[in-house]
């Protein structure tokens, strides 16, 4: 990834004047600067000077580990000079008053972006030869930072331009999309509703200028290396909070002290919530396919508002944050208004139930085979997950499913180790991303329970299943103790002629999970995966009876929960209390079997 940077290097004296000989009283008791221009007459404590402008950005990219140099940058020529005289805590700035302006030759190699640095002075002529290179390579992203003053060259440059950087309010022509501005202060930066606060050190040894450069550069480069916006912001934060004149953060310690200072001890605070007992977490998140099959075994139109009144339902039951820390939602129904007018994701919140989403887009072939698929949706994550952290959202779901057939010789095939290896990485790049993002991930790995397969098969393979996940997870480096498992219960498949008891499933299912789930883990929630209302409850409870277990054990049911209350509604709204009470009746007997 290169960049190049079109602005000036500048030369950065710091002066901390000696007031005793520097200034005097006029009448008024006012003190007055009286500085010679005679070098020799200077009187102050200590010089100290670094380069500034556009090095300041270069050496933030390049710790970042990115490719960044200075558009036709002559080391042999003379600095631009700024004096910086820092006196009894305040600050005064000489500048040069005929400013040198900034030239781009265009390359003949193709760039991934130009940045037009704070440095930079813009004029027509810079103007037209970068917007001709532009128009040569049309893969390369325009960033231009705009300072106090918008002047027109810069003001034409913006109608090329990918991202822009402005500064302190600037106006900027209406037609530019306010979503590719960030707003950027002396103690803050503002991307649509993502705001982070920053303290600038000591003037005398981090002025504005530099705080600046370093904040738009290392949020720039970390959209290019792909982080969230929080993450990006914290990561600048965090770099402008410890820079000094002569130096930035490196990535790894950046991260680092991220990691260390920031929202590790928050994820581990909600996934420790979401578990909490004697209450479980509600899917309900069916995707749009998913919720017609199930309208249509009723003959209940797929509308909107029948969709709405449907998961009111849900959502409006009476003392419904006793039973369940969290609700699992899908992306229309996040942006959904409750009948108060806020979104249903305010409206859990207001309840005390943490509001969780559901992030990937189904399943897909594997390797054009039939009977494996993988998940989708790793592709825009990260924007995704930015805009739900936004609007509230705390934790998200990722489902994987393995499926256990038989094949013309009546031989249980199993997932391929491929395809078992390639979804749990796709699991972990997901927790990755969410954790990044600052949401708590729920990894869901299930052994589909509609197939033909003893309790002993279905144990072998979720142990592999799940060897094969937490190796990819540690791999990816997530914090265990901000991620929770979402997993089938261990049983005979649907169409095996030998259906487990509760009291195997509650043995087995438990035996499983001590092997091969790490005991730093925050959570196992089950999910009902097709088992009928009352077998789920059953099993839950036979599976509680085996513990305690390192980590809490609950329940994330979506049909064992739900499919009462549908059955009751039937698309008929004079239902809805009845429905209710078919809902709440569930939600009370699976808490009683977590007791």
């Amino acid at each position: 990834m290169n960049i190049l940077i079109v602005g000036n290097v500048l030369k950065d004296v710091y002066l901390n004047l000696d007031t005793r000989k520097n200034f005097e009283l006029d009448r008024a008791n006012v003190n007055w600067l009286d500085l010679s221009f005679d070098a020799s007459m200077h009187h102050y404590f200590s010089r100290t000077s670094s380069f500034g402008g556009a090095s300041v950005t270069q050496d933030v990219l390049k710790n970042l580990g990115l490719d960044a140099t200075i558009a036709n940058y002559d080391k042999t020529e003379p600095p631009i000079y700024r004096y910086i005289l820092v006196a009894d805590g305040g600050v005064t700035y000489f500048v040069p008053e005929n400013k040198k302006p900034t030239t781009f030759t265009p390359p003949v190699s193709t760039l991934d972006y130009i940045f037009v640095d704070r440095s930079a002075e813009i004029t027509n002529e810079t103007v037209e030869n970068i917007k001709k290179y532009l128009e040569f390579s049309t893969t390369t992203k325009l960033v231009v930072y705009v300072k106090d003053s918008l002047n027109p060259a810069t003001s034409s440059l913006l109608n090329f331009a990918d991202l822009a950087f402005v500064e302190n309010n600037t106006d900027v022509p209406e037609s530019f999309p306010q979503d590719k501005i960030i707003h950027i202060f002396e103690d803050s930066v503002r991307f649509g509703d993502t705001t982070e606060s920053i303290h600038t050190p000591r003037i005398d040894t981090l002025t504005h200028l530099s705080a600046y450069s370093i904040m738009a550069a290392t949020i720039l480069g970390c959209f290019i290396l792909g982080k969230t916006t929080e993450e990006s912001f914290r990561l600048a934060r965090i770099n402008v909070e410890n820079a000094t004149l002569s130096s930035v953060l490196p990535l790894k310690e950046l991260e680092h002290l991220s990691e260390s200072t920031t929202s590790s001890d928050d994820l581990e605070l909600i996934a420790a919530n979401l578990v909490l007992k004697p209450k479980g977490i509600l899917a309900a998140d069916e995707s749009g396919g998913s919720i017609k099959k199930k309208f249509a075994q009723l003959n209940i139109e797929d509308t909107f508002e029948n969709r709405h009144n449907y998961r009111d339902i849900f959502f409006t039951t009476p003392n419904l944050e006793d039973y369940v820390n969290g609700v699992i939602l899908f992306d229309e129904t996040a942006r959904d208004l409750a009948a108060n007018g806020e979104t249903y994701v305010n409206y859990l919140t207001s309840k005390r139930i943490i509001p969780g989403i559901k992030v990937d887009q189904g399943l897909e072939p594997f390797n054009g085979s039939e009977l494996e698929n993988v998940t989708k949706g790793l592709e825009g994550l990260e924007v995704r997950l930015r805009e739900y952290y936004t609007m509230g959202l705390r934790f998200a779901k990722w489902r994987a499913a393995f499926n256990l057939t038989l094949n013309e010789d009546g031989d249980i095939v199993t997932p391929s180790a491929d395809n078992v290896i390639e979804n749990s990485r796709i699991l972990a790049e997901y927790a990755k991303k969410c954790q990044s993002a600052g949401i708590v991930p729920i990894v869901e790995p299930e052994v589909v329970y509609d197939g033909y397969y003893p309790i002993e098969k279905s144990a072998e393979i979720t142990g592999k299943i799940l060897d094969c996940l937490f190796e990819h997870l540690n791999k990816f480096d997530i914090d265990l103790r901000a991620c929770i498992l979402k997993v089938n219960m261990v049983l005979a498949g649907k169409q095996f002629e030998v259906q487990s008891t509760p009291g195997e499933v509650g043995i087995t299912t438990a035996t499983v999970l001590r092997n091969h789930v790490p005991s730093d883990l925050a959570g196992v929630v089950f999910l009902s995966g097709g088992q009928t209302v009352e077998q789920a409850t059953d099993n839950l409870t036979e599976v509680t009876k085996n513990g305690p277990f390192p980590w809490p054990v609950t329940f994330s049911f979506a049909r064992a929960l739900q499919d009462p209350a549908l059955f009751t509604w039937k698309g008929d709204n004079s239902n809805t209390d009845a429905a209710r009470t078919a809902f709440r009746d569930r939600l009370i007997a699976n808490t009683d079997a977590l007791k």
